[in-house]
């Protein structure tokens, strides 16, 4: 069996069909825009004409004037603004109401706003907040969804008079007085009855406003204090940018140095508490603060809390009351002293007329300074050594002759300064060899007070033992003339080239010439 086709399917249909629209495109496009008719027009007159007419109704049938035919290159905005000339000349004038909507757009498109054949009492203007760009009118609406009631805003809920009318600013306060009145009494006080100035609808200086965002931060007390506190007098956003940021403008009442330190409070003090966190970087004055100076209050040393500037820096003008030596040595504390403490005194010893070396570097200041008492303080070897004298004050108080500042003992003597230089063998001598029990003073100089004469001398040459010894060897020879006898060479010394002892074998008076020459008895010699 044939499946049958729908009738609208058939080719005759869909050549009816096309034919139909072809006829209507027609109709239409050869009737321009007289073929629509979508209501009646608005009847509203206004008191002066426009286009030759003193309302939209009384266009009439006359549909070309305001919708141009398919064909042509208007746009409805175009035909609206041959009558409302005074729209093109606000789209010049970023000012104007239509100037800041649209600004010098190149196509109008009044019916966003505008709407027509609604009827003759309808309105021409359809702007509710929903569906108008508020924003473009420097007042956002993003933040005033609903009244103070809950309902939300319509048009005439601030422009009272009309769309077109200004906005009365005191409807601001009215709107905000049900919702806070205190805050809002407060407000205007502070800031004013001009809202705009400040306000823009997006909370830009409302509850989204960050000061973090900015160079001036808030942060410890001032983030708790009210904008007014340091805003003040504030009627503009321009104001509230001009705030000064130096702390002196708000503190200045509070500082109780009186600008002696200049405006940089942040120099000490910090937004935690003027007077709890003062912190000053003491590296930055002419005093430094080292030791246990560091941990020192302030007000230790600057006693006037009012007054920091002009604060004496010389140690004795705070460490009077410590000086031992009642001023003895001046004011320069910190040629001894240091800050880490006051007792441990360091002198430059080498800066006074005794300088210290060898043992004496060691030797605790009181030692020779007894009582503290320093300026007088006697600078010979006796006046601290005097109990270490073992010479009972007989060679003086001058020590350095002997004993040095190495070390007390072992001393030396330089013995070309007395009357007995010692040469030869007497140079290697212990001092106690002539100084017998450590006495020095008396000490013979003869040779014989320390070289007994000889047995075989028997007194019979005197104390002059010089004249046969000297200091390199006691065994040397006689130098002088030999009484009776007569050498070779005349002299008599050294008698046949023979030492004393070759004749003198037991003293010197037991010498006999038979004891060599027993011989030669018939000999001259």
């Amino acid at each position: 069996m044939q499946q049958k086709r729908l009738g609208c399917l058939t080719p005759l249909a869909i050549t009816a069909t096309l034919v139909t629209l072809l006829i209507i495109a027609g109709t239409v496009f050869a009737s321009g825009s007289g073929f629509f008719n979508a209501g009646s027009l608005n009847a509203q007159t206004g008191e002066t004409p426009l286009g030759g007419v003193t309302s939209h109704a009384a266009i009439g049938s006359e549909c070309a004037k305001c919708h141009p035919a398919p064909w042509e290159a208007d746009s409805l905005g175009d035909r609206c603004a041959v009558c409302h000339a005074e729209i093109t000349t606000q789209l010049a004038d970023p000012a104007s109401l239509h100037g800041l909507m649209l600004g010098s757009a190149a196509k109008l498109n009044c019916r966003s706003c505008h709407s027509e054949h609604k009827g003759p009492t309808a309105a021409l203007t359809d702007a509710e907040p929903k569906n108008f760009p508020h924003d473009k009118l420097k007042f956002s609406l993003a933040s005033h969804p609903k009244r103070a009631d809950g309902l939300a805003f319509a048009c005439r809920d601030c422009h009272a008079s009309g769309f077109s009318s200004a906005f009365q600013q005191s409807l601001c306060a009215d709107c905000h007085r049900q919702m806070d009145a205190v805050f809002m009494a407060a407000h205007l006080i502070e800031y004013g009855q001009d809202c705009q100035a400040c306000h823009d609808g997006l909370e830009t200086l409302g509850k989204a406003f960050d000061h973090h965002l900015l160079a001036f931060t808030l942060a410890g007390k001032h983030a708790d204090l009210r904008c007014a506190e340091c805003h003040t007098n504030a009627r503009s956003r321009a104001d509230l940018k001009n705030t000064p940021a130096a702390c002196q403008n708000c503190h200045q009442k509070d500082d109780p140095h009186q600008g002696r330190f200049g405006a940089a409070c942040g120099d000490c003090h910090n937004p935690a508490g003027w007077r709890d966190s003062v912190q000053f970087d003491h590296n930055l004055a002419n005093f430094k603060l080292e030791g246990k100076h560091a941990g020192l209050a302030c007000e230790k040393c600057h006693t006037n809390p009012a007054s920091f500037a002009g604060t004496p820096a010389a140690c004795v003008d705070c460490h009077a009351k410590d000086d031992q030596h009642n001023g003895e040595f001046g004011s320069d504390c910190a040629a001894c002293h240091n800050p880490s403490d006051w007792k441990d005194a360091k002198v430059d010893h080498s800066l006074f007329a005794f300088k210290l070396d060898g043992a004496h570097v060691n030797v605790d200041c009181l030692q020779c300074h007894i009582n503290g008492v320093f300026k007088g303080t006697p600078q010979e070897c006796g006046a601290c050594h005097a109990k270490d004298d073992a010479h009972s004050g007989r060679y003086g108080l001058v020590c350095s002759l002997c004993h040095s500042t190495a070390a007390w003992k072992p001393a030396t003597f330089d013995h070309r300064l007395s009357r007995f230089p010692l040469t030869g063998a007497h140079a290697s001598l212990a001092c106690e060899r002539c100084h017998a029990s450590g006495q020095f003073t008396g000490t013979p100089l003869a040779c014989s007070g320390c070289h007994g004469d000889p047995a075989f001398h028997a007194g019979m040459f005197g104390s002059n033992c010089e004249q046969c010894h000297n200091t390199n060897s006691w065994n040397a020879s006689y130098t002088g003339s030999h009484p009776g006898i007569a050498d070779e060479g005349g002299s008599g010394v050294n008698h046949g080239g023979q030492g004393c002892r070759s004749c003198h074998t037991v003293s010197l008076h037991s010498a006999t010439c038979t004891a060599c020459h027993s011989g030669n008895q018939g000999g001259g010699d």
